[in-house]
C-alpha cells in the first residue's frame, strides 16, 4: 500500500458509528482495519483518514469532548457533490453549511467551487468542493 505523505488520524467516539458515515453515507473505503484496537484506514479517490476510537488516549493532548476537531476543517476535493449531498440527505444528516458556490483566487486565476460543510457523528467538519466549470 502506497500512503500519503500526510494521513490525518480522527479520535472518534465510536469507530462503527464513524466507519458508517464514511463508508456507508460518504462513499470511502476501507483499505484496512485492526478491529482488536478500534482503528480503520479509510481512503476516498485519493483521501485518505484513519479513525481511531482512541479519545482521551496516548495521542491526546487534552480532553476531548464534543465537537471534536474545534478550528479545523478538512476538505475533500471531490468530482460528484451532488451525490455527496443526496446520500447525505436520504440518511437524514443535516449539512452544517448548505450548498454555497465560492469563487478563489489561486495566483492570478479565479476558480468557482460548489462547497457544503458537514459534521461527521463526532462534530469533525468537512468540507467538500467540487470544481465548476467556467
Amino acid at each position: 500500500m502506497i500512503f500519503n505523505k500526510m494521513v490525518p488520524e480522527l479520535s472518534v467516539s465510536n469507530i462503527n458509528v464513524s466507519k458508517k458515515f464514511y463508508v456507508e453515507i460518504l462513499g470511502f473505503k476501507v483499505e484496512y482495519e485492526r478491529k482488536e484496537d478500534k482503528f480503520a484506514f479509510i481512503s476516498f479517490d485519493g483521501v485518505q483518514l484513519m479513525l481511531d476510537e482512541g479519545i482521551n488516549g496516548s495521542w491526546s493532548t487534552g480532553m476531548t469532548e464534543y465537537p471534536f476537531g474545534r478550528g479545523i476543517n478538512f476538505q475533500f476535493f471531490v468530482k460528484d457533490i451532488e451525490k455527496i449531498i443526496l446520500n447525505l440527505n436520504d440518511n437524514n444528516i443535516k449539512l452544517f453549511k448548505e450548498p454555497v458556490i465560492s469563487e478563489y483566487r489561486i495566483n492570478l486565476e479565479k476558480q468557482i467551487f460548489k462547497e457544503i460543510l458537514v459534521q461527521d457523528p463526532d462534530g469533525y467538519l468537512l468540507r467538500f468542493s467540487e470544481l465548476q466549470q467556467k
